[in-house]
């Protein structure tokens, strides 16, 4: 069954250009607005990374804790939601999702979460609500059936071990609403990415659809104490990861890192060895602000100005990696096309 979807996949000649919480360089993130944005823009894909609220519904939120991205701080009726929680050996205080009904919820309106580097993106804010997956998946739909293309699904599952202990596990309804909508077959347009190993597994006996195994730099697996990505990027470990997932996400420096000066260095192996392992790569994520480029890339010394994400975004695909997530959709699809 693997088998037959990596052949499928390897047929995919042009790069996959992947809305990163959809448009979000020019809206809040993880909005309808944001997804809709990103399609008018050429988005091949639109990524809701998902979470879920106290009655089991899977709603976008880069989070389960929310106040980065949401007004729920400045709502007095949820004042004494605020708790401090560990979530994958982590402490955060804030408000999280799982604490809320869905129609508590929908009461509250998005913000951008980075005001700081996207000025702009803070004049939408109080105007878009959270979306559901039900929403997103419909969304899609329409927009396919206005524009005659097909538009692909991305979804990741925030903390899948964390919610499955607290009794409300994603893999299920996820599987459950996309097979609904008629997306089940490995040559469907869905990719489901995890930072997390035993979820993907749970999720390769539940579904055909494409898997997708995330990579940092650093750290490892919230799920499995003791290993590394850096292991797992190895001949040996992506052999592994071939044996339940179609690709990698990868973070940019694994693919190519920066050297002393902060400029782009030469790629390293990851791209041969994971296509060698019969898996694509996928690379997070392009973004356009001074911030986040390469110095040589930068346009001036204003952290928030536009520099040159095309060119960064070419010498990626020049070492051949198969699509890349991106803030900045319209800024991609010139890169790739």
């Amino acid at each position: 069954m693997i088998l037959t979807g990596l052949m499928l996949l390897a047929s995919t000649a042009s790069p996959l250009v992947i809305a990163h919480r959809g448009a979000s360089g020019e809206r809040p993130e993880h909005t309808l607005e944001a997804y809709s944005h990103a399609i008018d823009q050429g988005a091949d894909y639109i990524e809701p990374d998902l979470v879920s609220t106290r009655d089991g519904v899977l709603v976008a939120r880069h989070e389960n804790e929310i106040s980065e991205t949401t007004d729920v701080a400045d709502r007095p009726e949820f004042a004494d939601r605020k708790t401090t929680k560990l979530i994958d050996g982590q402490s955060l205080t804030g408000w999280f999702t799982e604490d809320f009904t869905l129609a508590e919820i929908k009461t509250l309106r998005a913000k951008e979460r980075l005001p700081q580097l996207r000025r702009a993106n803070t004049a939408f804010d109080g105007q878009f609500e959270v979306p559901t997956l039900s929403q997103i998946i419909a969304l899609v739909q329409q927009r396919q059936g206005e524009t005659g293309r097909t538009i692909g699904l991305y979804p990741e599952t925030k903390h899948p071990s964390y919610f499955r202990s607290i009794g409300l596990p994603l893999e299920e309804p996820l599987v459950e609403m996309l097979e609904a909508a008629g997306l089940s077959d490995v040559d469907d347009p869905v990719f489901i990415q995890s930072f997390e190993v035993q979820n993907l597994k749970r999720l390769r006996s539940m579904t055909q659809l494409p898997l997708v195994q995330l990579m940092a730099g650093s750290f490892g697996p919230p799920d499995l104490p003791g290993v590394t990505y850096a292991q797992m990027s190895t001949p040996q470990g992506l052999a592994d990861i071939a044996r339940y997932a179609n690709a990698i996400g990868a973070e940019k420096a694994m693919v190519i890192p920066r050297d002393a000066a902060g400029n782009l260095a030469e790629p390293t192996t990851l791209v041969r060895d994971a296509h060698a392992a019969g898996l694509k790569v996928h690379v997070w994520t392009f973004r356009r602000e001074n911030y986040f480029l390469p110095l040589d890339l930068r346009a001036g010394a204003d952290p928030t100005a536009t520099g040159n994400v095309t060119t960064e975004i070419r010498a990626y695909l020049a070492a051949g990696i198969d699509g890349f997530f991106t803030d900045n959709v319209a800024e991609g699809v010139a890169a790739a096309h």
